[in-house]
């Protein structure tokens, strides 16, 4: 009998583990956790457990770690309100820490954190003003909102743990820059709008693609980088041929072998683009 790998996610009624949950059912036997057991539109999501992550009192959620395989850290706390933006992300880097050190505390081998590309999103304005050409997961991580500077700190601090010179031995640790997980980014776009065309291929990810990249970031046996700490970072996009994030090292690293590419999937969309900027040009 094949082992089933016992795996937590948290943020379970979330939209990125909403992606993610009907693969993750099928080949794990899953510990899902959040504050609440709906999904954004009010449908109950099964099997979710009320924990509450930013609890100082590891013990009071520790058991849900006790045996896991992996962690798939999604939760987060969002602001609406400009003026508490910092207070929130501030306090999801304190959950990822609890995350990480209840995950460490209690042998768990490997956390997957769902960080996002905004950790490097000024990168991204000077790509689209073609004053950059492409970003390496190894680049320094800069980002000019308090977002993607949360995602920076989940990203570092992971870093930390894999280390494991604060608690003494390492935490496996990917952080997953994910990119567009949607179909509808294209459409959205102003008819013609190719800046906007240029953004939405190049960071798509389908969900077959996404798939695999979590499952193979879970599974992967062995994730550590050339100076043998067990950290990675991986973007999540597709085989998109205008993409301007690598993802080289995920190719190499855990065999991610995406199989879709955003200029195929949405062909017809971009000829109704191209013709309209193209009608746009000669007036």
């Amino acid at each position: 009998m094949t082992h089933r790998k016992k795996v937590v996610v948290t943020g379970a009624s979330g939209l990125i583990a909403g992606l993610m949950l009907p693969a993750l059912r099928e080949r794990y036997d899953l510990t899902l956790l959040d504050i609440r057991t709906t999904d954004r539109e009010g449908n109950e999501v099964e099997g979710v457990q009320i924990a509450d992550l930013l609890n100082r009192d590891r013990d009071a959620y520790r058991h849900y770690f006790r045996g896991a395989d992996a962690v798939v850290h999604s939760s987060f706390v969002r602001a609406d309100d400009p003026a508490q933006r910092f207070y929130a992300e501030h306090t999801n880097v304190e959950m990822a820490y609890n995350v990480y050190q209840t995950a460490w505390e209690e042998r768990v081998r490997r956390v997957v954190c769902i960080s996002s590309n905004h950790a490097a999103d000024y990168y991204e304005r000077l790509i689209l003003k073609n004053a950059w050409d492409f970003v390496d997961p190894d680049d320094r991580a800069l980002s000019d909102n308090y977002y993607g500077w949360a995602k920076e700190a989940y990203e570092h601090l992971g870093f930390v743990f894999a280390v494991g010179a604060v608690n003494g031995s390492p935490l496996e640790n990917v952080q997953i820059r994910i990119g567009g997980p949607r179909e509808t980014d294209v459409e959205r776009c102003r008819l013609g709008d190719m800046t906007c065309v240029r953004r939405a291929l190049a960071v798509y990810i389908s969900r077959r693609d996404l798939d695999q990249l979590i499952i193979k970031s879970i599974e992967a046996p062995d994730i550590h980088d050339a100076q043998g700490v067990p950290f990675q970072i991986f973007y999540g996009i597709s085989d998109n041929a205008r993409a301007f994030w690598s993802i080289a090292n995920a190719r190499r690293i855990i065999g991610y072998a995406p199989e879709d590419d955003s200029e195929i999937r949405f062909r017809d969309q971009i000829v109704a683009h191209t013709d309209a900027a193209s009608a746009q040009r000669d007036v």
